[in-house]
């Protein structure tokens, strides 16, 4: 969601900027800046800023440069000559002094207030739009560097899983070795075929086959997901949890350090993965 985007269009009398910046946020958060004669258009260049970012904490601000002889802001005469004409009864001086002091009371200067000129406007909103499209640029040079990041990841946890499964006949007969060797040192004699099947219960118990395979399903997913266009930050996000639930599953059944420290590995990419999850829309 971050990205900056920039556009300048020079009228005949001003100068006028127009800036984006968007940085990541759950929700669409938009502050706008802008001189009071824009003002009326606030809701309309909302609703542009909201159809086509989505999310995101956006600044948004018009800047306007006058470039000509044009102002709003005009000298009252009449009033002006007035003050002038009762200071001559207060106080002595020269005309220059009674209009440096007229021009500062109340009335002195009148603002004349601007309408906005819809042709005018109208272009001004054209180069919203392009700013608007230099910051999506921006954001999709971003999610490039994510994408590459996401698969690199996930290529990562793959080959972790893959050497989860090579080591899982080991870690069976591990378990077995283990529930043996306490009979046997408890000194008494056991019925084999029992032992047997209680063995065959207990491994059960221990069975990662499914997590195996639901976990490389859901990394293929998120693989695919990700070159989808229907692709967002909210879908990624549901497959990672899932991603998370069978690793999770896998660890507290594995009951075998070695496993359970590439369980640890598996994770730690996970969580950077789902930090970067909320940076995509």
């Amino acid at each position: 969601m971050t990205g900056y985007g920039k556009s300048v269009l020079q009228l005949p009398t001003k100068k006028i900027t127009i800036e984006l910046k968007s940085l990541n946020s759950k929700n669409l958060d938009l502050n706008a800046r802008m001189p009071s004669i824009y003002r009326e258009k606030e809701l309309a260049i909302r609703k542009i800023l909201a159809d086509k970012l989505v999310r995101g904490k956006v600044d948004f601000s018009i800047y306007v440069e006058a470039t000509a002889e044009d102002t709003s802001t005009q000298i009252n005469t009449p009033v002006v000559k007035q003050y002038i004409e009762q200071l001559k009864h207060v106080v002595d001086g020269d005309d220059i002094d009674f209009l440096k002091m007229a021009v500062r009371f109340p009335d002195a200067l009148n603002t004349v207030r601007e309408e906005i000129d819809e042709g005018e406007w109208k272009t001004i909103e054209a180069e919203i739009k392009t700013a608007i499209a230099d910051l999506i640029n921006h954001r999709l040079d971003e999610g490039k560097v994510l994408e590459e990041d996401f698969n690199n990841r996930v290529r990562t946890i793959s080959n972790i899983l893959e050497q989860v499964i090579a080591m899982d006949p080991e870690r069976v007969e591990g378990v077995r070795e283990r529930l043996l060797k306490g009979v046997q040192e408890l000194r008494e004699k056991h019925d084999e075929n029992r032992f047997e099947q209680e063995l065959v219960y207990y491994i059960e118990k221990f069975d990662i086959t499914e997590e195996k395979v639901r976990l490389k399903n859901h990394l293929n997913y998120f693989t695919e997901s990700i070159n989808s266009k229907d692709s967002n930050g909210k879908k990624l996000g549901f497959i990672s949890q899932e991603i998370g639930r069978e690793i999770n599953t896998i660890g507290s059944k594995s009951n075998y350090a070695p496993m359970q420290q590439l369980v640890v590995q598996m994770k730690d990419e996970l969580e950077k993965i789902k930090e970067q999850l909320l940076n995509v829309l």
